[in-house]
């Protein structure tokens, strides 16, 4: 009896079988998912998408870069193996922040590809695929989780990516500074001299672009104090900011005179911005705040971001989206392309992104659109916008409507779980009563991400399921931070205990 032949399994075959999946923002799922042939399907897969529907030529560039995640170097690894099995070049840029490889590869009209999990657990990691013209979106998932491109099994070197290596050095190439200098030079020339005479303390901790971004606050004349610096990596969640981090920049704000704090997540494309007291901002105040100085006439923000931002009556058109920068993205697009001038997006972790040209607001220099979140941006907008009023930070958020926000999550919580929650909460107007202390009853509910109830005495409680790890997200919005902290306190402790009895 003749032999079978033997079956080459395609990339979708090898996507189908792991239990990484895509999120809110790019590949996810736990170091010992992120193998080897995981990494090289999704790969080989978004390349063979951008060649059959976005141009891309054989031999052409593709941007690497990662994180300071241990697991980080063998994934990176992974990922060049596949682009040059494909045909393309890779061009690895080490460790930096996300935005600085993003828009590296935008000004070379070429794909690229970042080795991140960003904010996540440390026991979790992430790869996040870039076309040449910005972010992938939602709609470019199914081509890559379909691919017919024949696997090569023969480029699998090891069961588990996330092994971690003795040395960086004994498994990637040498990194190349573009993307560090292009990046340096998009601030340097938009914002010359800005932080003179500022002294500026930056929390490092494990952050990507923690020596990039010294570099640069440096460079538009603070004096920089680090802060916090980590070998040991730390997954910063900046819109969820935890009581001890809170506490140890309030700490910091009195052993030193500082004018701001500084800090950013694990792959430096949210910001945390502190002001004189070390007293955080929430991200969507930074955002709103931002798009103001930036002089922005449509804002796009996702449904969980303040009310303040159409309270403020700062700008013509405000568009809300699902969670998630993709979906940010595509509204940001479709605003630009129907005419709407100084298009937008910020999202409540503070990441800020831009689709039309721009012009700083300290020097009037010229700002190419980067549609990908940014860490650099806000803050500096907002820095300036304080200088410019000749005020400190702290007083900027009293121009803000009298809305707060506040947010955490529910770790350990399966997603089946949280949507039956959701369905309880719909169903069921008296449990959905008990999220608020004092009993007001649900005005109005959005679907539009999750569940977010608008009760009569106009306090908000959203609750959603992670898109990137088994978790529920709780936000919160009340007139004020502290009213925002209570309820937000309240409510997760209902929501425990609802989910306890599902």
């Amino acid at each position: 009896m003749a032999a079978k032949p033997v079956v080459q399994p395609t990339c979708a075959d090898i996507i189908a079988q792991s239990r990484a999946k895509f999120g809110t923002s790019g590949l996810r799922g736990l170091v010992e998912d992120l193998d080897d042939a995981t990494a090289i399907a999704h790969v080989l897969a978004f390349l063979g998408h951008l060649k059959n529907d976005h141009g891309l030529q054989f031999g052409g560039d593709v941007w690497v870069g990662m994180d300071l995640r241990p697991s980080s170097p063998a994934i990176a690894k992974a990922c060049l193996r596949a682009i040059t099995h494909a045909g393309f070049n890779p061009r690895f840029c080490g460790v930096l922040p996300t935005p600085a490889l993003a828009y590296t590869a935008r000004l070379n009209a070429a794909p690229c590809i970042m080795i991140t999990g960003s904010h996540i657990p440390f026991d979790r990691n992430g790869i996040k695929f870039y076309r040449a013209t910005g972010e992938m979106l939602k709609q470019d998932e199914a081509p890559v989780l379909t691919s017919t491109i024949p696997f090569p099994t023969d480029l699998v070197q090891n069961n588990l990516a996330g092994n971690a290596p003795d040395s960086m050095e004994d498994l990637l190439p040498k990194p190349e500074l573009t993307c560090e200098n292009n990046w340096l030079n998009r601030y340097r020339n938009a914002f010359e001299g800005v932080l003179d005479g500022l002294t500026i303390g930056h929390y490092q901790h494990s952050a990507a672009g923690r020596d990039l971004l010294t570099t640069l606050l440096q460079q538009l004349g603070a004096r920089v104090v680090p802060l916090g610096r980590s070998e040991q990596f730390i997954p910063i969640d900046t819109e969820a900011v935890s009581a001890s981090d809170d506490e140890q920049a309030r700490q910091w704000a009195q052993e030193v005179t500082f004018d701001a704090i500084i800090s950013t997540d694990g792959d430096g494309d949210r910001p945390l911005l502190g002001d004189e007291h070390g007293q955080y901002l929430r991200g969507d105040a930074l955002g709103i705040l931002a798009a103001h100085a930036l002089n922005a006439d449509t804002v796009v923000t996702p449904v969980s971001s303040t009310t303040a931002v159409e309270k403020s009556g700062w700008f013509s058109s405000v568009m809300r989206t699902k969670i998630g920068s993709p979906e940010v993205i595509g509204a940001m697009d479709q605003a630009a392309q129907s005419s709407r001038n100084r298009v937008v997006g910020f999202e409540a972790n503070g990441g800020f992104l831009t689709a039309s040209p721009l012009l700083s607001p300290w020097n009037k220099h010229p700002l190419a659109p980067l549609p990908t979140r940014d860490s650099v941006l806000p803050v500096l907008a907002v820095i300036t916008l304080a200088k410019l009023r000749g005020v400190p930070l702290s007083l900027l958020t009293p121009l803000l409507p009298g809305r707060a926000t506040a947010s955490d999550r529910i770790e350990n919580i399966p997603t089946k779980k949280s949507h039956a929650l959701i369905a309880h909460l719909k169903s069921d107007k008296t449990s959905a009563t008990t999220l608020v202390q004092d009993g007001s009853a649900p005005q109005a509910i959005d679907e539009t991400d999750g569940l977010r109830i608008t009760f009569v005495d106009g306090d908000i409680v959203h609750v959603r399921p992670s898109g990137n790890a088994p978790e529920l997200r709780v936000y919160t919005e009340s007139d004020g931070i502290d009213a925002a902290n209570r309820l937000l306190k309240h409510s997760k402790s209902i929501v425990a205990e609802l989910i306890a009895g599902l």
